[in-house]
């Protein structure tokens, strides 16, 4: 790791400058994002967060994937505006996380603990922010740049099909990263006070 933990939580940022290099290997690249998938808590142990890591042309198919979807989508004199972006800060990266939480899970858990059924939605896509803020920060330490995007549902099937993925995993997220090409602008902060309060 690069920064320590506290260096990255203050330094993890959006980059939509990204590029298609990186100054870790693919090697390390999955021990960072299968370490965060292994030890990031979920409710109940229930360990349902299910990720995804593409690499080289499986990057580049996703967002392939988005633009023809927003193609059929998006009006003709428009178009051109969405491709530059996804383009240039998405498809320009060197891989891309994708975020899933397994449905079956979720149901086994709402069954087993009907006291609490209406809650392990909610669990569960909080778990997945964990999940997402670990693997963005270790990316962050080890002098990548990422950013989280939400083409769900619109790619669903599409992505599920490409990859033959299981159709009880809901895609949440997807978060391109690469070796950063730009500075993100000034973080903006408001008063602190109206966000933080000690009581002793």
């Amino acid at each position: 790791m690069s920064k320590d933990f506290y260096t990255a939580v203050k330094e993890r940022r959006t980059y939509y400058g990204i590029s298609k290099s990186s100054p870790i290997s693919d090697e390390r690249i999955k021990q960072v994002v299968a370490d965060a998938v292994a030890y990031t808590p979920s409710a109940f142990n229930s360990q349902s967060a299910r990720v995804v890591l593409l690499l080289g042309d499986q990057h580049d198919k996703v967002w392939d994937i988005t633009k023809e979807t927003l193609r059929k989508m998006v009006s003709a004199d428009q178009f051109a505006k969405t491709e530059e972006k996804i383009n240039s800060q998405f498809r320009n990266g060197y891989g891309t996380v994708l975020y899933f939480e397994d449905q079956t899970v979720i149901k086994g858990l709402q069954e087993k603990f009907a006291s609490y059924a209406d809650n392990f939605p909610t669990w569960s896509q909080q778990s997945s922010g964990m999940l997402q803020f670990v693997i963005w920060t270790s990316l962050e330490a080890e002098g990548l740049g990422a950013s989280l995007q939400h083409y769900n549902p619109l790619i669903d099937d599409e992505v599920r099909k490409t990859w033959n993925l299981p159709a009880e995993w809901k895609l949440i997220a997807q978060m391109p990263f690469g070796k950063p090409t730009a500075t993100p602008g000034e973080k903006e902060f408001m008063p602190f006070d109206e966000r933080f309060k000690v009581f002793h």
